[in-house]
């Protein structure tokens, strides 16, 4: 071997070395990046609070405590994965809860009223949720109006058909098989909290993975940019209402199982729990920040904050208190952490 031959492949094993020690450096630049979200994030809240409810509560590790939270955050749950896809691209959807209502009371009527087939009612509403998430989205991405004011005008008038359609009275009576969803498939899983990660992996994989979903965050980060680059933002915004109407119906299906009647009036507070739920997971009201991950992990923290005080004999008025000044602590440490964000990346690059 040549002399040149030597220093050609010493060359070239130095600069695979350098490389590598780059790639080994930009590994752990990300590792940190990522670790830092976590320790900053609600994580620690719930990490806390589980600590605390188990030494101050005996009942709190039990299975039956654990089933009770899983069940009494599946229909909630499922909601705030919708209102976190509106949230994502910057708009706000105040009609999942009456949505959730209408569509439920639509398809108990169906079947107790006009001799529908059971399944065939509970389709049918999941299409009426569908069609009024589409009007919402063509109110806001074609008309122009504010998601506020369009959800609002539909909250309202969802409501409103909900007690029309019985003359605010509760139906009663469905198949015995229904109730199957508020059992357990297994001893330790209910089934709605199978149907609650399923809906929340694939949404979760649908952002990540697919283009349409990494788009809703461009959306959300700066519209006018988004559009200019050739991004579909009517489209896709009102996409996202539609699969949010779609979930809230299908929630729907959860509390008619877990009520065993259609009420007029269920779900009349959970608008409050439901955006508690995806801002203390770490979504930005502005929109552009958010994910699947961070919204369950807020439904975590209030479904355990609601047993505990459950637990504990707090008064049940109590509880709202508590969740608004959750709401409060994560908005204060989520601007905390983007804040120490901004100063890591500005002392990377100096």
């Amino acid at each position: 071997m040549s002399r040149i031959e030597s220093e050609e492949k010493m060359e070239k094993l130095v600069n695979n070395q350098s490389e590598v020690d780059q790639n080994q450096v930009s590994g752990q630049k990300r590792f940190f990046t990522w670790a830092m979200k976590i320790a900053n994030g609600p994580i620690i809240g719930l990490v806390i609070m589980c600590v605390v409810l188990t030494f101050t509560s005996p009942y709190f590790l039990t299975t039956r405590n654990i089933n009770n939270i899983l069940v009494q955050s599946s229909d909630i749950g499922i909601l705030a994965a919708g209102e976190a896809l509106v949230i994502l691209i910057g708009g706000i959807d105040l009609s999942v809860a009456a949505i959730m209502v209408v569509t439920m009371m639509f398809s108990a009527w169906l079947y107790k009223f006009q001799n529908f087939p059971f399944v065939g009612s509970l389709i049918a509403g999941l299409i009426l949720g569908a069609l009024i998430g589409l009007v919402n989205g063509l109110l806001v991405a074609y008309g122009k109006v504010q998601a506020f004011v369009a959800t609002l005008a539909t909250m309202s008038a969802c409501l409103g058909m909900a007690l029309v359609i019985t003359n605010g009275n509760t139906i009663n009576t469905f198949p015995e098989g229904f109730a199957a969803l508020t059992n357990n498939a297994t001893d330790l899983i209910p089934v709605q909290s199978i149907l609650l990660v399923l809906v929340f992996v694939g949404l979760g994989f649908w952002l990540k993975f697919r283009p349409a979903g990494r788009a809703l965050f461009a959306i959300g980060g700066n519209e006018e940019v988004a559009r200019l680059s050739g991004l579909p933002v009517r489209r896709l915004k009102t996409f996202v209402y539609v699969v949010s109407g779609f979930l809230a119906a299908l929630s729907g299906w959860i509390n008619i199982s877990l009520l065993d009647s259609a009420q007029p009036t269920a779900g009349s507070s959970y608008l409050l729990t439901v955006i508690a739920v995806v801002v203390i997971g770490g979504a930005s009201l502005a929109g552009g920040v958010g994910s699947m991950g961070q919204t369950f992990i807020g439904l975590l923290i209030i479904g355990v904050l609601n047993a505990g005080l459950a637990l504990l004999h707090v008064n049940p008025n109590l509880q709202q208190v508590v969740i608004g000044a959750v709401i409060l602590g994560a908005v204060l440490t989520d601007r905390n952490q983007f804040n120490f964000s901004l100063k890591f990346k500005k002392k990377e690059r100096g």
